[in-house]
Order: structure tokens, then sequence, then C-alpha cells
């Protein structure tokens, strides 16, 4: 099927270019979304008479994507989820969970401009990509922890495979510094001289 784009749409084209796609793609994403109309020569006729209309009204809808791109991107959001001692989470992080810490911060996005790489499964910092506009992206970060504490330690760089290594060598550490004193306690206690005892045996 062929369609005219109303605006730039991702590995297929600018406004106003006329491209062929899948019929089901037209009917489901693009016609739905106004992001395109048949390319049919009334459609086209229509366009080229609306073309500085929405040139711009991109142009304004731009600028304010920018000015949120510029608030967004590079930001770090702390995302609290339980998970393993291994760091595996209960569940993951979708973009809906995105959308609503967003909107806790008091920004307005839908579900279907957050574009997650990779699912979220694990505990510790991921990238997230959110489609402002079809020209304007802001990346921003999640880090994923099980308590703000913990968070704070991976801002840090501290991932949670180390920080649990610190925590079972520190309570090792602690085991062994125990296991020391009641050792030199109990020696404490075999010296005859603790008890007003002599080992010389002339005095026996």
């Amino acid at each position: 099927m062929q369609v005219i784009l109303l605006e730039r749409v991702a590995k297929l084209g600018q406004m106003g270019d006329v491209v062929s796609v899948k019929p089901g793609y037209a009917r489901n994403y693009l016609l739905p979304q106004g992001k395109a109309l048949r390319a049919s020569d009334d459609n086209i006729k229509s366009f080229e008479a609306r073309k500085a209309e929405l040139e711009a009204q991109n142009l304004e809808t731009r600028k304010e994507a920018q000015a949120m791109a510029e608030r967004l991107d590079g930001e770090t959001y702390i995302v609290i989820r339980q998970a393993s001692d291994g760091g595996a989470l209960y569940g993951s992080v979708s973009p809906r969970d995105v959308t609503d810490l967003l909107a806790e911060a008091g920004v307005t996005v839908e579900r279907r401009q957050i574009v997650i790489p990779t699912p979220i499964k694990l505990l510790g910092l991921h990238g997230a990509t959110i489609s402002l506009h079809p020209e304007v992206e802001a990346k921003i970060h999640l880090n994923v922890a099980r308590s703000a504490e913990e968070a704070e330690l991976q801002a840090s760089g501290k991932s949670i495979q180390e920080l649990a290594a610190e925590e079972e060598a520190a309570a090792e550490f602690e085991i062994s510094e125990l296991f020391d004193d009641i050792g030199a306690a109990g020696m404490d206690d075999d010296d005859p001289r603790n008890h007003g005892e002599s080992d010389d045996p002339r005095e026996a």
C-alpha cells in the first residue's frame, strides 16, 4: 500500500514522502495515528495544500519536544523493586512503569513513547529512550534497586554483585573475629597464672 507521510517516520521517510508499506502496518499504525494518508490523488493534493500548515505545526511541536528533551536527557530515576540476593527482579521494569515514574516527576508521556532496548530483569543501572517527537529523543537512566540506600551505592559505581561480596566478606570477618576472641578467652582461662596458681614444681 502507498501512503503519504504527514510527519517523519523512522526508517520510512520524511514528511511529504510517498512510500510503500505493508497494508497491516498502514491500517494498524500509520493511518489511525495520523502519521500518514493513503496516497490517493485527492489526498496528495490535500497534503500539498496543507503542507505549509503541517510544517509549521511540526516546527512548533519539535521546539516543545526539544525543550522537554533538554530537561530529561541524562537524568537518572530510581526504581525500587523487590529482587533476589543475586539481583534478579521478581518481574521486570516495563514502559508503563517508566511513564508512571515520569508522571510522579511531573512529566507526561505515553507508554508507546518509551523505548527499553532489552527487558530490565536485573538490579543495576539501565538505559531507556523517550521518543518525544519524530525528530527528538531523550535518553534517561534507570537506577533499579531494592532500596534508596542501595540505589545510592549503585550510583557510586558498585554493582549488586560487588555489594553482596562485600557484605559476605564483612560477615565472614566478624565471625572470624568472634572465634578469635573466644579462642583468646579460652587460652586465658587455661593459664594457671589467671587462677593464682604457679607452674613452678618447687612450690608444690
